[in-house]
């Protein structure tokens, strides 16, 4: 992706916010892997909001967001509030959202209670089953065919690649045997970032979902994977609440399992190949995070992994 503009340059296109004449305050944000650039910015007698920016030629994209954004709201999802968009300068445009203050969740939630954990994480799921019911547009193709066209490239690349997994041939066999499973799955809005990192945390309480930049569409149960590579490290009790959160406080079936283990192992060779495109200093961290989850699921043939259980409660 484009990213031209700096910080420095920002500051110089304030002005052409109408919302921000009187700015006093600029704090970049630099954390996560967007390509957006991102400020905390505080007006005198408003308060906080948070800045993101973007090159034009995603701005027919940002547009969706930031619709996605108003019908979040309207849904009753705590997200942020969409203020206004527009053009900076002839080549980027930008964003102007509500600022929601807390801290991030994958900071917070290790010095939490687990029982205050799991109460976040039922929060959590509650959240993602309002977002999920944002009706979106059938695509031409079906989930199940879209999904295994780019599983397929991204195994094609994984071959290619100078890292690999252990025991991958059970790994990429359990996927190849069961993609049938994906075949006349519902097909709606997904966040497809929903993790700790991007949910924030206040007095020990959910206080928002941030971060839609990633929005997409396909099976709900796909949201869940994160769970296994990034939620279920940073705190168990969460991550079994936002299961349980999603489904009103009642276990899920085994269709569920089957396709969480399913979209799981799929992400693991997307993840190899990723990490090693995009990030690849952070390469071993990212193969540490897989090998605990292909290990969580005895190389997938269990479909729950072991760290869904009661007693973390």
């Amino acid at each position: 992706m484009k990213r031209n503009l700096t910080y420095q340059a920002l500051q110089g296109l304030l002005q052409n916010i109408p919302q921000l004449h009187q700015v006093s305050e600029v704090e970049p944000l630099l954390r996560g892997y967007s390509s957006d650039l991102k400020c905390k910015v505080f007006v005198p007698d408003q308060g906080h909001f948070l800045l993101r920016t973007y090159h034009l030629s995603q701005e027919s994209l940002k547009r969706t967001e930031y619709q996605c954004m108003t019908a979040m709201r309207e849904l009753g999802v705590r997200c942020p509030l969409p203020i206004s968009m527009g053009r900076l300068d002839e080549e980027n445009g930008y964003m102007l959202l509500g600022y929601i203050e807390g801290e991030e969740a994958s900071e917070a939630l290790p010095h939490m209670s687990q029982q205050s954990q799991w109460d976040v994480g039922m929060e959590a799921g509650t959240e993602l089953r309002k977002i999920h019911r944002f009706k979106v547009e059938d695509q031409a193709e079906s989930w199940y065919v879209r999904k295994s066209k780019k599983h397929k490239r991204y195994v094609e690349k994984y071959r290619q690649c100078s890292v690999k997994m252990e025991h991958d041939q059970h790994v990429l066999a359990f996927i190849e045997e069961n993609l049938d499973w994906m075949k006349h799955r519902p097909d709606g809005f997904q966040h497809d970032d929903f993790h700790p990192g991007n949910l924030v945390i206040k007095d020990d309480k959910l206080a928002g979902v941030i971060d839609f930049n990633r929005f997409d569409q396909g099976d709900p149960v796909h949201e869940f994977l994160k769970l296994g590579l990034f939620a279920s490290e940073t705190s168990i009790p969460y991550s079994i609440g936002q299961i349980q959160g999603y489904f009103g406080g009642n276990e899920p079936d085994e269709q569920f399992w089957r396709l969480y283990s399913l979209y799981t192992a799929m992400a693991l060779v997307s993840s190899v190949v990723w990490i090693q495109q995009v990030k690849p200093e952070e390469t071993n961290d990212m193969m540490d995070k897989i090998e605990r989850v292909r290990e969580d699921h005895d190389d997938f043939r269990r479909f729950v992994p072991r760290w869904y259980n009661l007693k973390n409660q």
